[in-house]
């Protein structure tokens, strides 16, 4: 049985996606999509978790895409409203799980930029004893050298840990690495889980 959570936190403990912002500054869905998909794309936003500033990693696209200048800095100067609130199910799992007296962190691919702004979202945030920001590390995952940092710094082995993500590819990975998983597709199976392996 695991002895500690680890927890995922973009679209698992809080909602983001950038189609919630580009979707008011491009009305039509093709539109949106062609330039999330060719200009600010997922490969390029990368970046970001991995260290690169706002600033600097923007600096190609409005070089490459000067036509699309102002929606490129809102990527940043509206950050923010990529978010659409927390996950309740999950918020209410950390606080379980703290009243349960499980040790409970955090590992995430995130800019360092953010990540304040980001875990002040939530009050379930300081129920975690710790985080691992990919940003600081400059590491990303599924790199499984991030899993080991994770590991390292909690003070736990891999198997007594559940890892809980959205990204099957992080999910895969962590289970290679020898982490318990849970693969967060259904706030509603969280819980049911989390009894499964004996936490709550």
């Amino acid at each position: 049985m695991p002895k500690a959570v680890l927890w995922d936190v973009g679209n698992v403990v809080v909602r983001w996606d950038p189609k919630t912002l580009y979707s008011k500054i491009f009305p039509e869905p093709a539109a949106r999509d062609r330039f999330l998909s060719h200009v600010c794309t997922m490969a390029w936003h990368v970046n970001h978790d991995l260290g690169v500033t706002f600033e600097a990693n923007r600096q190609p696209l409005l070089e490459r895409f000067p036509e699309y200048a102002e929606e490129i800095r809102a990527w940043e100067t509206r950050w923010w409203e990529m978010f659409s609130g927390t996950i309740p199910e999950t918020e209410a799992a950390i606080e379980a799980l703290h009243q349960a007296g499980v040790p409970q962190f955090g590992l995430t691919n995130m800019s360092h930029e953010v990540f304040d702004g980001i875990v002040a979202m939530s009050p379930a945030f300081e129920r975690l004893q710790g985080f691992v920001v990919s940003a600081h590390e400059k590491l990303i995952k599924p790199d499984p050298r991030i899993y080991a940092i994770a590991c390292e710094r909690f003070g736990h082995a891999p198997a007594d840990i559940l890892f809980v993500d959205d990204s099957a590819y992080n999910i895969e990975a962590a289970k290679a690495f020898g982490l318990k998983v849970h693969h967060f597709t259904d706030p509603a199976a969280l819980r049911p889980a989390l009894e499964a392996h004996g936490l709550l």
